[in-house]
């Protein structure tokens, strides 16, 4: 496993980076087919989406680095600068990136008077594709957003290759949630973290795969909406259910810890965790209240009536 896809010259360019704007792009092309389809402006929703891409990037790296000040407090000032802008080699909050998209959407539709949801539901398999693009990249970062250890018979070893850059994970940490110390081993002059864990990096490629495939069911409804609010729930569902309970996050409510050799690897309350909870509240909430609301014919749905038939003439 290897981070790097390209280097030029001493610049390199991350898998991470390239994955996550593949599925952008394969999301942006299915969207303004659909755009085009449904009679919306493509213009409009093509200019939308570039300043999404910018303020949800914008947005990403501000949450990652809000809720992970830990890894940027010791760094002296200004180089704590620099590092808080990079983003080639990770750390961004696919939360934070969803809400400076939302964010821009919100503009968009108060300067232009669009129809948010109908604009909003076009976004869905892009925001899935894009899941699938970041996780992978994950995994080709190297034990990137690890799983808890775990005595669970799907417990994942990382090859050699990759422990390398799991090296951080083997300094002692004073929260007992996060120390992984007791589990590493000094390898050819290196610690490294050899136990199993919970390979929460493909949770997550599956759960972008499910909601990518979902989301083309959600988009055949006629309640503009639907689709944006559907993926809010699952994604928050799915998330905090599945990936966040076995991954190696912080915990600020700590109610239950089980991790070890001969644990299960789970943990709650994570800072997603406790997010997700109001979301997905809110998820159910508007979906009641859409499901009420009348259907919204496609153009597609609106088709010219037959003529009616003349009587032939005779001589």
């Amino acid at each position: 496993m290897n981070p790097v896809f390209l280097n030029i010259g001493g610049f390199t360019i991350a898998w991470y980076g390239v994955l996550i704007m593949l599925g952008v792009v394969a999301g942006i092309y299915v969207g303004t087919n659909l755009a085009r389809k449904r009679g919306l402006n493509v213009d409009l929703f093509e200019r939308m989406i570039m300043w999404m891409l910018f303020w949800g990037i914008v947005g990403a790296r501000l949450v990652f680095v809000a809720t992970s000040w830990h890894m940027f407090e010791n760094i002296p000032f200004p180089r704590v600068l620099l590092d808080i802008i990079n983003i080639r080699s990770g750390g961004i909050s696919i939360h934070g990136g969803l809400i400076g998209g939302i964010l821009t959407m919100l503009y968009f539709t108060r300067k232009y008077k669009m129809d948010f949801y109908k604009y909003a539901d076009l976004c869905v398999p892009g925001v899935a594709f894009g899941i699938i693009g970041g996780r992978l990249g994950n995994i080709m970062n190297g034990t990137d957003t690890v799983g808890r250890v775990t005595g669970w018979p799907i417990g994942y070893h990382w090859p050699a290759s990759a422990r390398a850059f799991h090296e951080g994970m083997c300094i002692k940490d004073p929260r007992p949630d996060m120390d992984l110390s007791q589990y590493c081993q000094n390898i050819g002059g290196q610690m490294v973290m050899t136990a199993p864990v919970h390979f929460t990096q493909m949770y997550g490629v599956i759960i972008g795969i499910l909601l990518s495939i979902a989301a083309f069911y959600w988009l055949r409804s006629r309640k503009a909406g639907w689709a944006f609010w559907q993926f809010w729930l699952w994604y928050s569902i799915l998330r905090a259910g599945w990936e966040e309970t076995f991954r190696l996050n912080p915990l600020p409510i700590n109610s239950y810890l089980s991790q070890g050799l001969d644990k299960a690897g789970i943990g709650l309350w994570t800072e997603t965790q406790i997010i997700s909870l109001p979301l997905i509240l809110l998820s159910i909430w508007m979906l009641l209240r859409l499901r009420n609301q009348p259907d919204q014919p496609f153009p597609e749905d609106v088709r010219p009536a037959p003529a009616e038939a003349q009587p032939s003439k005779t001589a």
